[in-house]
């Protein structure tokens, strides 16, 4: 199955590159027929010179004018489509990536990583070798806070089981997935505040004085230097009347600079920005969707008629940046007072479409983080999309339950059941069996499954639950903060959750920053009132005493243990989870390895 996944995506890239070539070949057969049209311009100005006709170089020069700007127009069709190919193939090429290595070139996440959160740094929910890094297909800063927030809290039951089968339609369109990633991979190097300064610069007028005459004169002003001008075939001081008049109109756009240079600073960046995302937004409007989460988004844009006007505005910014050819800017302000209109079609834009636009972007974010998940339905077609229950209760049951971010020839899946009850299981077993990845491994499957997405399971049914780990607990010199210290805030975070939310905990070895005394008695007080609190989850631990606590809650506490295989002084591993308690360990074992006797 991965291999027939892989050769799909080889095939894609095989077509990718042929094509990227083709059009590489074109632009570049075109360029030189530029250099073709201008060697018959100054053989035609010779030609004209010698026969003494300049007639014939007034024809020339307009008819090859005509043709190197229609060169011009196809080249730069032909460099877009060789960059929109050669975008393809890195898209194809990542998700081959993906599955072989877990590389990938979008972002990792690392700037939402929080010692401070319920469970993402100990559950590697972002950073390198993360989940995020797994799943991340989004380019745009929006997409990429957006799947953060999904990977960051459960949804409702509705929203989870609506993003499944918006997930589920996302990847059944494999060819337009990976169309609309290539058309927006221009994002991935966009500047973060880039679309919010657009939005706040949307948001506020720009009051430009004067400009419900201007707006009126603009309009008059060319026909009126055409009637003067072709007055002045008849009449020679109507000519310099109409310079007069240019030149008033230069005036009066240097005399609006500062309005202008307002407009250009932020807007004149983003028109080539906009028109690729116009054609993005219109890709997304053209399909047709089964999912009600997907038809509800893609009717939002048809309601704001989002590409067009998004394309609108890209073509209004365009036709702005016109002024920065110093000659032609100066031509187009001397005859149609250029940059005004210009700056005023953009203020009636704004005032008619300001509140759609961020509206709109944000619709693109939930496109993009349902890409993100959906990439893992298309390239682990084994995996599982979770039943979700909604019970007072605590249900997580799963067979075959593996962890994403451990590669398909290492992961050990393990089946596990907590059916409609509360319970505590505590976990024993030696060191390196396997007691903190199976806690990692129930972690990160719940986050995946609470934000909509497939797991790495073949069956699996889940509460909505809040994920809460105590794992990798550290000190910190900047705050003074000792290792104990750090554990006892984290067990404060941990009580009060459990009061205020449904919560599902991870505690891997408890107490670690103190004596064996206090860590054994001061773990049993910790799981005595977690019960009375009616608190479920899982705790791991090396101490066999807290194992005990079976006999005394029988009806909340269960044991299972990971154990070892020591076979002619080799320590063997199965990475199995099993009932009951642990009885073999091998810490004598390991130091011994490393030169150290205990028993002697």
């Amino acid at each position: 199955m991965e291999q027939n996944i892989i050769d799909n995506y080889q095939q894609r890239i095989a077509f990718a590159t042929e094509k990227a070539d083709k059009y590489k070949r074109l632009a570049n057969t075109y360029s030189l027929l530029r250099l073709g049209i201008f060697a018959l311009i100054i053989l035609a100005t010779s030609f004209a010179i010698l026969r003494n006709d300049f007639t014939i170089l007034a024809v020339a020069f307009i008819v090859l004018m005509f043709g190197f700007m229609w060169l011009v127009s196809r080249q730069s069709f032909f460099e877009k489509q060789k960059q929109y190919y050669l975008d393809l193939k890195k898209i194809n090429e990542n998700e081959a990536g993906s599955i072989f290595n877990y590389t990938n070139i979008y972002n990792n996440g690392s700037r939402f990583a929080s010692d401070g959160h319920y469970y993402s740094a100990d559950l590697d929910i972002y950073g390198n070798a993360s989940l995020f890094q797994l799943i991340n297909r989004a380019a745009t800063h929006g997409g990429n806070n957006k799947l953060a927030n999904w990977l960051s809290a459960p949804a409702k039951k509705e929203t989870i089981q609506l993003r499944q089968e918006a997930v589920k339609d996302l990847s059944s369109k494999t060819d337009w997935k990976l169309d609309l990633q290539a058309r927006l991979l221009f994002a991935k190097n966009e500047e973060e505040n880039q679309l919010q300064m657009l939005f706040k610069y949307l948001q506020i007028p720009l009051n430009l004085s004067g400009e419900k005459w201007l707006k009126i004169y603009s309009k008059l002003t060319p026909y009126l230097l055409l009637a003067v001008f072709a007055g002045g075939y008849f009449y020679h001081n109507l000519i310099t009347i109409g310079i007069l008049i240019g030149l008033g109109n230069l005036a009066i756009v240097s005399l609006k600079a500062e309005y202008i240079k307002k407009a250009d600073m932020i807007a004149g960046k983003i028109g080539q920005t906009l028109g690729n995302y116009a054609v993005v937004f219109e890709k997304a409007e053209q399909e047709q969707w089964q999912s009600p989460y997907c038809v509800g988004l893609i009717q939002k844009l048809k309601e704001g008629q989002t590409s067009a006007q998004i394309k609108q505005l890209a073509e209004l910014i365009n036709k702005l940046n016109y002024h920065l050819n110093l000659i032609v800017g100066a031509i187009i302000n001397f005859i149609f007072l250029w940059d005004i209109r210009q700056i005023i079609a953009i203020e009636n834009w704004k005032r008619d479409n300001h509140e759609n636009m961020e509206a709109a972007f944000d619709v693109l974010a939930e496109f993009e983080a349902l890409i993100s998940i959906a990439s893992l339905a298309s390239n682990y077609p084994d995996w599982c999309f979770p039943v979700i229950f909604n019970n007072d209760n605590y249900t997580l049951t799963a067979k075959n339950l593996a962890h994403p971010l451990i590669s398909i020839n290492k992961r050990i899946e393990n089946d596990y059941e907590l059916n409609d009850t509360f319970k505590i299981d505590i976990i024993t077993g030696s060191n390196m069996a396997g007691k903190s990845t199976f806690l990692r491994t129930i972690g990160i499957n719940t986050v995946l499954a609470l934000c909509g997405a497939p797991v790495c399971a073949s069956e699996m049914t889940v509460s909505v639950i809040q994920v809460l780990t105590y794992m990798r607990i550290k000190d910190s010199l900047n705050e003074s903060t000792s290792t104990f210290k750090a554990e006892l805030d984290r067990l404060q975070m941990l009580l009060k959750a459990v009061q205020d939310e449904k919560v599902f905990f991870l505690i891997d070895e408890m107490l670690r920053g103190t004596n064996s005394v206090d860590k054994y008695l001061g773990s049993k007080a910790v799981i005595e009132q977690l019960i009375r609190k009616k608190a479920v989850g899982m705790v791991a631990t090396h101490d066999l005493q807290i194992a005990e606590l079976e006999k005394t809650h029988p009806d909340y506490i269960r044991n299972f243990y990971f154990d070892i295989q020591v076979k002619d002084g080799e320590m063997l591993f199965d990475y199995k989870i099993k009932h009951g308690e642990c009885k073999t360990f091998n810490a004598s074992l390991l130091l011994k390895q490393i030169g150290i006797d205990v028993d002697a």
